[in-house]
């Protein structure tokens, strides 16, 4: 028998999740560090990282009444990354830094370790630097770029299976035509 609320929530499990609130914690420390706290972008890209966040979550959570809010606050979610991607870009273009290019193997190396938390990627950050002798801001907002890439892919694979699942089984409203409907005939 067809449920009329179908299972939702579930986001802390989601890998766009996870990786979204690691991008919003990252950024929080690097315009703490590199970032005027008076400066607007200072809390532009602290409020694009947290919607990225918050709309991931809303979005989960709402999907168990409205598959169309669900695909909607996930798109929001990827249109505030990509905000602070521009946000990051931006940094390193006006201080004159290189941006990595989309094979750098930096990039790779950062991938591979599948940091979680701010700290592992602050120490990914200084060994590199060691390693290298290329500057903290650089190595960083240039890691966060590598992340905020596999944010964004991985949010519009996440889009695309909403939409599909979507147009397959429909949502709130079509499930409860069809309960109604049988409903109906069985009396």
């Amino acid at each position: 028998m067809e449920k009329l609320l179908v299972k939702h929530g579930g986001y802390r499990g989601l890998k766009t999740f996870q990786l979204s609130q690691l991008i919003f914690d990252i950024t929080i420390r690097f315009c703490d560090k590199f970032i005027s706290g008076k400066s607007r972008t200072h809390d532009q890209m602290v409020q694009a990282a947290r919607s990225g966040v918050q709309n991931i979550a809303e979005g989960s959570q709402a999907s168990g009444t409205s598959k169309k809010t669900e695909i909607r606050l996930t798109n929001v979610a990827r249109a505030s990354l990509e905000e602070l991607k521009l946000d990051y870009q931006d940094f390193l273009r006006q201080r004159k830094l290189i941006v990595w290019g989309y094979n750098e193997p930096r990039g790779k190396e950062l991938i591979s370790l599948r940091v979680c938390t701010s700290d592992e990627f602050a120490l990914w950050v200084k060994e590199l630097n060691q390693r290298t002798g290329e500057s903290i801001e650089e190595i960083a907002a240039n890691g966060v770029l590598v992340l905020l890439s596999v944010a964004c892919s991985l949010l519009d694979r996440q889009i695309a299976a909403q939409a599909d699942a979507f147009q397959r089984e429909g949502g709130f409203t079509e499930r409860l035509y069809r309960m109604r409907s049988d409903a109906r005939k069985k009396s």
